[in-house]
């Protein structure tokens, strides 16, 4: 099952015709992107200190199905729905009183952050990935 955010739509998430700007959403799956690690246990901070990476987006998409305006409450559900040696996929649903609002997607990498800032992708540990199936993501 996937971790799900809950986001109230703010008149400045808006557009001149009060519908949500499409940016926004991209914005919206980072939050729930957020909310899926730390009901993982795990933040950027921490992503940092114990391992010494970041996992930054190479690709990311979007498709927009219906509106969402000011008030409205946006559900977003995350998963990661593709694990790869160095790379992972997360899948995006957002939805307002059960209508479909967007469907997204993003690229991430597991990239090492060495002491003189350069970085290179390496292998994604196991327990990142079973920490974040538990959360509520694709198996591992």
């Amino acid at each position: 099952m996937p971790a799900k955010s809950e986001n109230l739509i703010a008149w400045g998430d808006c557009d001149s015709a009060g519908i949500v700007y499409y940016p926004k959403y991209f914005h919206f799956m980072d939050i729930a992107f957020q909310n899926l690690m730390r009901k993982a246990g795990f933040g950027h901070r921490r992503l940092l200190e114990e391992f010494g990476v970041r996992v930054p987006i190479v690709d990311a998409g979007a498709k927009f199905i219906s509106p969402a305006s000011f008030e409205d409450r946006l559900t977003v559900d995350a998963a990661i729905v593709h694990w790869g040696t160095k790379s992972f996929r997360v899948q995006y649903r957002g939805a307002r009183d059960g209508v479909a609002v967007f469907e997204g997607y993003e690229a991430r990498v597991w990239a090492t952050v060495a002491p003189d800032g350069s970085i290179t992708t390496s292998a994604i540990p196991q327990p990142f990935k079973d920490a974040l199936a538990a959360a509520g993501s694709a198996q591992t």
